[in-house]
This record gives structure tokens, C-alpha cells and sequence, in this order.
């Protein structure tokens, strides 16, 4: 059975919080040209949308590992990086670019097979390629009315849930170091490319735009 420590949960919070926040100033900066007063405004509407946008894009990553390790009956913890949140502020505050690392899920166990660990480092990758394909399909009832505020909400939550998930798919599947991709190799080649092949068709799709 999963459960979640009072701390872990604290943890994913900070983690969405912060990443929200993140993006949506990078966003309010990037897309505003007004003064003070119409970037907060716009920063404010933003935070909701990219929790959900963004957010749940890396937390769920992370915990998909988390319920797969568990299914296997290891014991595995969501921890938040506190370095990496600062250094992903700094990034964004004073540089104008965002390189987020929340946190990780932490597993242990005795012995962690090749395929036990293929199997909970796909799982990651696996949920951002879902959720991407879930975003692309709303696309076409996204509104473009200016005005409509619910609709703006709507807007930003489809489609940089839609390019973040993609990129964050493509991302971790590469196969080198410590990332999913590298494990997923090790435990199964055919399918690592045809995850990674799907991956960089979303992410491609998303960089050279969707429309």
C-alpha cells in the first residue's frame, strides 16, 4: 500500500509551489509589456494554472517512480532538493532561464533487479508522454476569446502542460548518467527507443509549435 509521510507531503507542495512560481514569472515577464501593475496581475493569474500545467508534470513523474518502487515492495520517499529549488530561482530571477530539479524519489531496498529497476524508471517518462497526449487533445477546445478569463486559464494549463510534459518525457529518457534513460537501456533496449521515439516526436512537435 502507497502512503505518504507528513514530510514527503510537505515536500511535493514546496516542490509545485515553487515550480508554479517559476514559470509563471517567467511567463508574465516574457509575455507582458505593460508596467508593474499588469505583470503582477498577469503573474497572480498565472500560478493556478501552471500548478496544474506545471507542477503536477514533475511531481507526478517523480511519484510514478515512487508507486512502482512500492509495488515492488521497496521503500521509496519523495524528497524536495532545496539546492536545486534556490538554484532554479536564482536562475529564473537573475538570469532570465529556468533549470528546475525539485527533487527525487529516494528507493531502498535490499537488492533492486535490472528489470525492477527498468520497470520504475519508465514509469516517469510514461506518465509525462500521457499527459502530453491528454493536453494535445484539448487543443481544439481551447477559446481564444482575450477576455475570457476562465478561458486564458484554461489556454496556459493545455498548452504548457502539453510542452513541459513533452520535454520532461524526452529529457529523462536520454540514455546517459543518472537518468531514466540509461537504466531503461540497461533493462530493455526496444523499448527505450520506442519510448524515446515517441518522446521526440511530442518534443518536436512542441518546440516547433502546436498549431
Amino acid at each position: 500500500m502507497v502512503s505518504f509521510t507528513a514530510r514527503e507531503v510537505r515536500d511535493i507542495l514546496i516542490s509545485m509551489f515553487v515550480i508554479a512560481i517559476i514559470f509563471a514569472y517567467l511567463l508574465s515577464r516574457g509575455i507582458v509589456s505593460g508596467g508593474t501593475e499588469e505583470f503582477l496581475n498577469n503573474f497572480i493569474v498565472l500560478i493556478p494554472a501552471l500548478l496544474v500545467a506545471v507542477g503536477l508534470g514533475f511531481v507526478l513523474h517523480e511519484l510514478a517512480h515512487k508507486f512502482v518502487a512500492v509495488r515492488y515492495g521497496f521503500y521509496a520517499e519523495f524528497r524536495m532538493w532545496l539546492e536545486g529549488l534556490i538554484f532554479a530561482l536564482f536562475t529564473a530571477f537573475a538570469l532570465g532561464f529556468v533549470f528546475v530539479a525539485p527533487g527525487a524519489v529516494y528507493i531502498h531496498g535490499d537488492h533492486i533487479s535490472k528489470e525492477e529497476n527498468g520497470k520504475i524508471s519508465i514509469a516517469g517518462p510514461l506518465v509525462n508522454i500521457a499527459l502530453a497526449l491528454i493536453f494535445l487533445s484539448l487543443f481544439p477546445f481551447i477559446s481564444h476569446n482575450p477576455t475570457d478569463i476562465i478561458g486564458y486559464e484554461f489556454q496556459v494549463i493545455v498548452t504548457y502542460g502539453f510542452i513541459i510534459n513533452s520535454i520532461l518525457a524526452a529529457f529523462n529518457l536520454i540514455p546517459l548518467g543518472i537518468f531514466d534513460g540509461a537504466k531503461i537501456l540497461r533493462w530493455n533496449p526496444i523499448l527505450w527507443g520506442m519510448t524515446f521515439v515517441v518522446a521526440i516526436i511530442l518534443a518536436v512537435k512542441a518546440y516547433f509549435g502546436i498549431y
